[in-house]
């Protein structure tokens, strides 16, 4: 992918999620009707007092790191599963729709684009480094 195209990428992802994040806390975008499953589902989300601001609110922090180019894997993990239950909310409670699928398209190129980043994730026996000869943490503070 080229670097213009993931950019382009990452901003509109970026751009997505600080919108529609700021509208599930803010609510300055109008909401078409849902069905009464979808409503329920929304509704359950609402009734817990701290699921829907916690998703709104990771949907914040990372679509404002991915519009600063900082920690991108970082809010691409965080992402991941926003994006699945998003995908899987539009097949099976309410309507798909054209951001639905772009927000999965987007996630999916940029985290093919950064895929080398996820190396040490995706070791499947993965083992912890030993600690360093002389290295403390008051060492590594400084």
């Amino acid at each position: 992918m080229s670097t213009k195209l993931v950019t382009a990428a990452r901003l509109s992802l970026g751009l997505v999620f600080v919108v529609f994040g700021l509208n599930g806390l803010l609510h300055f975008l109008p909401q078409p009707p849902l069905p009464a499953d979808a409503g329920s589902f929304l509704g359950a989300l609402v009734a817990t007092g701290y699921m829907l601001p916690l998703i709104k609110g990771t949907e914040i922090a990372a679509g404002l790191l991915l519009l600063a180019n900082r920690f991108v894997p970082l809010a691409l993990v965080l992402l991941a599963p926003v994006v699945v239950n998003i995908v899987a909310f539009h097949l099976v409670l309410a309507p798909p729709n054209p951001v639905t699928a772009l927000v999965l398209l987007l996630e999916a190129g940029l985290a093919w684009a950064y895929r080398d980043s996820f190396r040490a994730v995706l070791e499947p026996h993965a083992h912890p480094r030993p600690a360093s000869a002389g290295v403390t943490v008051a060492t590594v503070a400084r």
